[in-house]
Order: C-alpha cells, then sequence, then structure tokens
C-alpha cells in the first residue's frame, strides 16, 4: 500500500519539479539566446524551443526509468527516504543538465559571435586609408 502513494508523488513532484526548471531556463535564457546569435529572435526562439524539448526527454525519461531502482520500503519513514532519495536524484539531474545546457549555449554564442564579427570585419574596409575619399 506504501509503494501506490510513494510512486504517484514521486511522479508528481519529479514531473513538477522539471516543467518548473525547463520553463524557468526558456524564459530566462530567451534573453541570453537573443543576444547570442546577434538580435535575431526567430533563431533563438528555436534553438530555446529545442533545447527545452531535449531537456524534458532526458529528465522525463530518466524520472521514469528510475522508478523500479531502489529498495522499496516497508513503512512511512522508509518511504519517506525512498521519496527523498528519489528527488533528490532528480534535482541532481536537473542541476546536471542545467550545467550542460549552459555549456552548450555557451558554446553556440561563442561561435556565432565569432561569426559576426568575422562579418562585420569582411564588410568594413581594410583601413581608413583604404577608404574611398568623398567627393564634394
Amino acid at each position: 500500500m506504501i509503494m501506490e502513494i510513494t510512486y504517484p508523488l514521486y511522479l508528481a513532484i519529479s514531473i513538477a519539479v522539471t516543467v518548473w526548471v525547463a520553463r524557468s531556463l526558456s524564459r530566462n535564457g530567451r534573453v541570453f539566446l537573443v543576444d547570442s546569435f546577434g538580435g535575431h529572435e526567430q533563431l533563438a526562439d528555436s534553438i530555446n524551443h529545442l533545447l527545452v524539448v531535449g531537456f524534458y526527454l532526458i529528465n522525463i525519461g530518466y524520472v521514469t526509468l528510475a522508478l523500479r531502482y531502489g529498495e522499496k520500503p516497508a513503512d512511512v519513514t522508509g518511504a519517506m527516504e525512498y521519496l527523498s532519495s528519489k528527488v533528490g536524484l532528480v534535482l541532481v539531474v536537473l542541476g546536471a543538465m542545467h550545467f550542460f545546457n549552459m555549456y552548450a549555449i555557451l558554446k553556440l554564442r561563442r561561435k556565432a559571435t565569432q561569426f559576426y564579427e568575422e562579418k562585420i570585419a569582411d564588410d568594413a574596409p581594410a583601413s581608413p586609408i583604404a577608404a574611398p575619399a568623398k567627393v564634394y
């Protein structure tokens, strides 16, 4: 009877925290992504969405796979400890995914910044001396 209560609690808490973290990262990371891609909001939003989908797939996949692992509790105290360790592992995985996402975004930002800097350098005159003279 204890597991019939513990499993739904574990799933509800884990999925709720996953959704909350994903929404928070998506909402607050959007500004960073838009800046990283030179103000191209559509590109930033697209990448943001792809990151969120991947985040959900990995984390909810982990939550459901981890459901069967661990020694099943026999009493209420054991159920609380079981639930605590399960949710704690989910939080650690969410934290790791957050850092992985930040690393991936940082790499994307570096590439985009380098691309835009090269594009600006290619479009600009080589030096002020080489610029055409103004005719009045």
